[in-house]
């Protein structure tokens, strides 16, 4: 029987996480319109961005891994990014990149002749972690920290995952 290794994080730690995530962004000189917070694990990250900033925040329910593979289609989100508006998408882990390519090809197919610049450039994507061995199709603008889960496959677990 194969036991897992897990990290356990802090709220410390996402705190931390969050504050490079707004250093990287001001650095950047570059502020985002609204944030959209990934369902489940981005929401509490996305609302301490949120607080943190002043900048508004929206939540958008991908759930490839904790749901019944049934994910929200936001066209109006495609619409703005279409538009030139800045958002930036958040989630807590950037592991096997699926939930950002989801989002990617499906705002391709919601809105008609999409530009494939727009990502990097008004649409900016972020993850407390982000998991450089991933198949994300486009790189993590902004991250907390980097992990490589092909040399260590640790399981992450999150301060708001734990039932006290």
């Amino acid at each position: 029987l194969y036991k897992m290794n897990k990290i356990y994080l802090t709220n410390q730690d996402i705190q931390k996480y969050v504050a490079n995530i707004v250093s990287q962004m001001y650095a950047d000189n570059w502020r985002p319109d609204y944030i959209v917070g990934i369902t489940r694990g981005g929401l509490i990250p996305s609302v301490m961005l949120s607080h943190y900033t002043g900048i508004k925040m929206h939540t958008l329910d991908v759930r490839l891994r904790d749901g019944d593979g049934e994910c929200e289609s936001n066209c109006w989100m495609a619409e703005d990014a279409q538009a030139g508006k800045n958002i930036l998408i958040l989630d807590d882990i950037n592991d096997t990149g699926a939930t950002f390519n989801w989002i990617m090809e499906d705002w391709h197919s919601s809105v008609y002749n999409m530009p494939d610049t727009i990502w990097g450039h008004n649409v900016r994507f972020a993850a407390l972690i982000d998991n450089v061995a991933s198949e994300c199709k486009v790189e993590m603008s902004y991250t907390g920290t980097e992990i490589n889960k092909a040399e260590d496959p640790s399981w992450i677990v999150f301060p708001f995952e734990e039932w006290w």
